[in-house]
């Protein structure tokens, strides 16, 4: 497996044609851009702020008499010059520690006269190198046993092998371990046809649950990793170097060695493969490059923000292997500067949905009339949030979505106590001690034709929704697998939702046209939603997204752009009484009024004597103060 400095070839990119986990698993559509972008942007934040609390300053606070205080330390020097021609050797084993020099077969890649902050060399005129080889896969590796690859850099003329007697030298040898295959969860295959109860998964996925549990943990290989020497030569002293790079650096008599960052961040978590009897062969592609040390900052602070998400969200599951994805994705197939005009353009798109949300509070919240408004909808609003919560909670989501799913719920229930008088009648007792949740109609709401129109909507939508609801619990029963006939409801509800769910915005729709007004709409928190919408219709043609996203954004749109029309034809009506008492014309007769005493004041048409002028200026005053 050894080779020289000449076995050396040209990079070709990732190897990614690797066989999947079962060979049969169906590709996963990929997540919106913009609820990536938001979460990992709150990840961001949270793990900022979490380490903001927790750390702590460079300086102790006291020193002992024994103890050397950090700033009597010398600065340290990198030990490497520029230009300082060193070997570099790569063993591969199953031990986390190595120090079999002599066995060659341990040896995958050994590059000699390797110029130590070059970066104009090379094939490819960059300072990187390229070497591909295969490794044989042991019955340990095979059976989710780990495996290190250990990366030695020494000057030239010295080894790495403290056994040899004047050849090695502690000064000018340093080196780094990594673990090369990564264990991960795979969840087992546990829905059928429930009328045929048959399944399209593997059969060692539909077995294995019944002896194993519902995941198993399996070791799983991924074809690339790069080594990347930082080139740089900035003082540190020992015991104040920042994060994260007290981690990487390592000292030496007060000096300290050239840092070696082993990259896998660009590694696709969608494209590892397992490591059993069927890969007695892995490929394994290493390429050597020089780095900045602005790039090594960026690379270890995601790799620290990696960690935290994996604590942050319990575990790092497929749903959060999926997101960082699809961030990596977005990075290297999108333009950069639409790539920067997404992100910008992200922060506004949040910016929007917490003045949607604060509007809509604001709205139910001081709203006294519900004249023109459709309180059928928020009772389906409060089955919609409900039906979303429980489908989450079957499958196995995050606590941070959850949580926020659970928070849209308790705000849909408190809308009802708004459009609803809700009170507990003690009169009457459930079990013979919990009293009765009663709900009754607002005056406001029956007293108008609100309410007729309402019953009237919904009943004409019911004429639509109850066909297309059993063809698609036909359709999802036939031809989809559930877990069970509660997850088969769920399921179906859900996808119903989310493929006939804008239909539940046209009540409004016709209660608007029956009372020929818009007036009663919450319009800011319609406005805002609506420009989310059509910056998702900008970028969904841009970036790669579902088809079906898309054509949930265009029907959204038709949607607002109906309500538009309405406000158009339904101009405003100036005798119509608000909840206030009051009508436009009387704002406009004030206003008149006003105009015209403060006219005869000025042309002098008014009463001559004094006294008459000290009480028209008192009532100027007091119409003032009105």
């Amino acid at each position: 497996m050894a080779s020289s400095g000449q076995d050396v070839v040209p990079a070709e990119g990732n190897v990614t044609d690797q066989a999947n986990e079962d060979g049969t698993q169906a590709q996963q559509p990929q997540q919106n851009i913009w609820q990536t972008i938001k979460s990992v942007g709150f990840r961001i934040f949270v793990f900022y702020m979490i380490m903001n609390l927790f750390k702590r300053g460079s300086t102790p606070a006291e020193t002992g008499k024994d103890e050397t205080s950090p700033m009597s330390v010398k600065v340290g020097v990198n030990l490497f010059t520029k230009g300082t021609l060193m070997d570099m050797r790569v063993y591969i084993n199953e031990r986390e520690t190595f120090n079999d020099f002599d066995n060659d077969e341990s040896l995958f890649w050994q590059y000699e006269d390797l110029e130590y902050g070059d970066w104009i060399s090379g094939p490819n005129g960059d300072g990187s190198l390229t070497y591909t080889d295969v490794i044989k896969a042991t019955e340990h590796m095979m059976n989710n046993g780990s495996i290190y690859m250990h990366v030695f850099f020494t000057k030239v003329g010295y080894s790495p092998d403290p056994k040899r007697k004047g050849k090695f030298n502690m000064k000018y040898t340093f080196s780094t371990t990594k673990m090369l295959n990564k264990f991960k969860k795979r969840k087992f295959h546990n829905t059928k046809n429930l009328l045929t109860g048959e399944t399209d998964a593997s059969p060692e996925l539909i077995e294995s649950p019944e002896k194993e549990g519902s995941f198993q943990i399996l070791s799983h290989w991924h074809p690339n990793l790069t080594i990347g020497l930082v080139d740089d030569h900035t003082p540190f002293r020992e015991g104040s170097v920042p994060q994260p790079l007290d981690k990487l650096i390592e000292f030496y008599e007060g000096d300290y060695y050239p840092i070696i960052f082993m990259n896998d961040y660009w590694n696709l978590n969608s494209d590892y493969m397992p490591v059993n009897s069927t890969t007695p062969e892995l490929t394994l592609e290493l390429t050597f490059t020089p780095m900045s040390l602005m790039k090594l900052q960026f690379y270890a602070a995601q790799t620290m923000k990696s960690q935290w998400n994996v604590m942050l969200t319990e575990s790092s599951g497929e749903g959060g292997d999926e997101e960082e994805d699809s961030l990596k994705r977005a990075m290297l197939d999108t333009n950069p500067y639409l790539l920067g005009m997404t992100f910008v353009i992200s922060i506004v798109h949040s910016v929007f949905e917490f003045l949607a949300f604060k509007n809509d509070i604001q709205f139910w919240n001081n709203r006294k009339s519900l004249e023109g408004l459709s309180v059928r909808s928020v009772f389906f609003g409060v089955f919609q949030s409900l039906v979303v919560l429980l489908y989450i909670m079957d499958n196995d989501t995050n606590f941070v979505v959850k949580v926020g799913v659970f928070v849209g719920l308790l705000i849909d229930c408190w809308k009802i106590t708004k459009v609803m008088t809700v009170k507990f009648d003690r009169n009457e007792m459930i079990l013979g001690f919990i009293p009765k949740l009663t709900f009754t109609d607002k005056e406001s709401y029956t007293a108008s034709a609100t309410k007729q129109y309402d019953t009237q909507a919904f009943t004409y939508l019911s004429w639509l929704l109850y066909p297309l609801l059993g063809c698609y619990a036909v359709y999802a029963l036939l031809y989809q697998e559930h877990k069970g006939w509660y997850s088969f409801v769920l399921n179906m509800l859900y996808g119903f939702l989310l493929t006939f769910g804008f239909i539940m915005m046209t009540p409004q729709l016709f209660i608007n046209y029956k009372l020929k007004s818009v007036a009663h709409l919450p319009w800011r928190m319609l406005t805002y939603k609506a420009l989310n919408t059509f910056i998702d219709d900008i970028f969904a043609f841009v970036i790669r997204m579902p088809t079906m996203y898309r054509i949930g954004c265009l029907r959204d749109d038709i949607i607002f752009l109906i309500f538009l029309y309405q406000r158009y034809i339904y101009p405003t009506d100036y005798k119509r009484v608000n909840e206030f008492g009051t009508t436009g014309e009387m704002h406009t007769g004030t206003a008149d009024e006003g105009a015209n005493g403060s006219a005869l004041v000025a042309t002098g048409d008014g009463p001559s004597n004094e006294g008459g002028t000290e009480e028209q200026t008192k009532g100027d005053e007091e119409k003032k103060k009105d």
